[in-house]
């Protein structure tokens, strides 16, 4: 059972944020405590010591350095003679003044504002971060619950060679500013790994790091025992997905897998697969990781916002994602939902999208189903000019924290110009960081506006009509929901469509879609005027009319 703590600003220090942010991270871990506040004398706190006999005694003193040494030793000494000095002290100031602190035995332990934002609650909870692995959890959900109520960052890094990986991944695990580094493998890796003679030697190294062999995933996996033992987790292969699960999960011990559903195919042009074969091929991935306890992100709404879907297809793709991992037996799954995709949305719609997003996810929970929110900036939005990019990073994290994430999915501010390096990748999280400082748990008022509440509930409409439709093409008894025919037939007659697919053989291609008002619909390119999902499906001459009631929706 949590104690008392007695705790206050020391001599003629008035700087007491610190402090009260200290005492009300304490009351909502159950300890009873005493705030004394502001220029507090030796005497009057060891008056308050000597009346509360409290567990913790938190000091702070952000003024003049030398002088907060001669007061810390002053206050120590009155402390012994009056015997009240058996007990813990902690200590927050600037990181001059922590310097001193720390150089005394009986302070336990300092806070300079350099901790990322859930040390501090890690302290007060008793859990020692020198005790290694076992204290930051060994995986996901371990994991979260170590951070709780902070998010994990994760960030994904992935160099032109292999010693650039290996030593960035060694740095980032003892910068301990993320909990999950994500392993991104260039092309030749993810198509040829297991067939190396199909590699074109040119490509080596484009688009990630060149792994080619098991002995690469350990000695990255190694690189990362230090420092807070971030978890690894791995983009997945575009062939061969149940050796590239098993060799991810025997290597690095895979935090979560993360396969699309329609992509990674002719669609994208990733691999040679139709959709129907990615589909069926994705599926059995999934299950593979459910059968082994792995949590599974299935990346497939923002695909197709960022081919500039309008909302509705985003949204109708977030459950058909989620649904199809339940039905392949996923315990819990990570829900990707990509804020500022396409770039012209506003924030009020963003926020609406992903609202409704989140709605059509979690009404798959259950006892055997659950859901962890995972947002991310988007991708294409982030400009060119490093500094502009930062800025747009921080908004899109406050942005974010509207939704109560609990994973934080890092990007880059560097993304528009070139991959991060690991010194980059650093400073990203550390933007986010201060993000989570100043703006974490205050966010959540954002989604209540009528403008995203009505823009919500317009969307779950919308959606519903698109599922009826997909539920059309099914035949006899079978789940529409998951039949890689039928979902690869939506693709075809234009149920699911992007404008960026247009010519692309497996698909219709002709979806027109515009930013108006902040939203992203559908519009008749005729007119210019926007078009409702019932109209939109109409004008596709569709084989048979839209009667059935959509299955399992809700």
């Amino acid at each position: 059972m949590p104690g008392t703590i007695v705790a206050g600003a020391l001599g003629n220090c008035v700087h007491v944020a610190g402090v009260a942010g200290f005492v009300n991270i304490a009351e909502q871990l159950g300890y009873k405590t005493v705030f004394l506040g502001t220029a507090v004398s030796i005497d009057k706190f060891a008056d308050a010591i000597e009346k509360y006999q409290p567990d913790i005694v938190g000091i702070s003193y952000r003024l003049t350095p030398n002088v907060g040494e001669t007061l810390l030793r002053d206050f120590y000494r009155t402390l012994e003679s009056r015997g009240l000095a058996a007990r813990r002290f902690m200590f927050g100031g600037t990181p001059p003044n922590c310097a001193i602190a720390e150089k005394l035995e009986w302070v336990e332990q300092s806070f300079s504002g350099l901790e990322n934002p859930d040390e501090v609650w890690a302290y007060l909870r008793g859990e020692s971060r020198q005790s290694g692995q076992q204290a930051y959890g060994d995986d996901l959900i371990s994991r979260l619950n170590a951070k709780h109520p902070y998010p994990l960052l994760r960030h994904h890094f992935g160099p032109s060679n292999m010693p650039d990986m290996i030593e960035g991944v060694r740095r980032m695990a003892e910068s301990g500013v993320l909990d999950v580094i994500s392993i991104a493998p260039d092309q030749n890796a993810q198509e040829s790994f297991f067939n190396p003679q199909e590699m074109v030697p040119a490509l080596d190294g484009a688009g990630g790091a060149p792994i080619r062999s098991t002995n690469d995933l350990s000695d990255i996996y190694q690189a990362s025992r230090c420092g807070n033992f971030p978890l690894l987790r791995i983009y997945s292969g575009t062939q061969d997905l149940l050796k590239w699960a098993e060799m991810s999960a025997n290597t690095i011990s895979n935090a979560w897998a993360a396969v699309p559903l329609c992509w990674y195919s002719a669609l994208d042009g990733r691999s040679d697969r139709t959709p129907e074969q990615a589909i069926a091929e994705n599926q059995a991935a999934m299950e593979w990781h459910a059968v082994h306890g792995i949590p599974v992100e299935v990346n497939e709404p923002h695909h197709w916002a960022l081919r500039d879907s309008h909302d509705v297809i985003s949204v109708v793709m977030s459950w058909l994602a989620a649904y199809n991992a339940r039905m392949m037996g996923v315990n819990r799954y990570v829900a990707q939902y990509m804020f500022n995709t396409p770039a012209g949305i506003s924030p009020e719609m963003d926020i609406a999208k992903i609202q409704a997003q989140i709605a059509m996810v979690e009404s798959l929970h259950g006892p055997d189903f659950f859901s962890l929110r995972q947002v991310r900036a988007g991708l294409l939005h982030l400009s060119p000019h490093l500094s502009r990019a930062k800025g747009q990073l921080a908004a899109s994290t406050a942005l974010a924290l509207s939704v109560s994430p609990h994973i934080i999915h890092v990007v880059g501010f560097c993304e528009g110009d070139h991959a991060a390096t690991a010194d980059e990748v650093i400073e990203s999280c550390e933007i986010v960081n201060g993000v989570l400082r100043n703006c974490h748990g205050c966010m959540q008022a954002l989604i209540g506006s009528d403008r995203v509440e009505q823009r919500k509930q317009e969307l779950l409409s919308e959606a519903e009509v698109l599922l009826e439709a997909i539920a059309d093409l099914r035949e006899g008894d079978e789940d529409p929901y998951v039949s890689p025919r039928v979902i690869a037939k939506a693709i075809s007659l234009g149920l699911l469509d992007a404008p960026h697919l247009r010519g692309n053989p497996h698909a219709k291609g002709e979806l027109t879609t515009r930013v108006v008002d902040g939203a992203v619909v559908c519009i008749d390119p005729a007119t210019g005027e926007k078009v409702d999902e019932r109209t939109r499906l109409k004008s596709l001459s569709l084989p048979h009319a839209m009667t059935a009631a959509p299955l399992g929706v809700g």
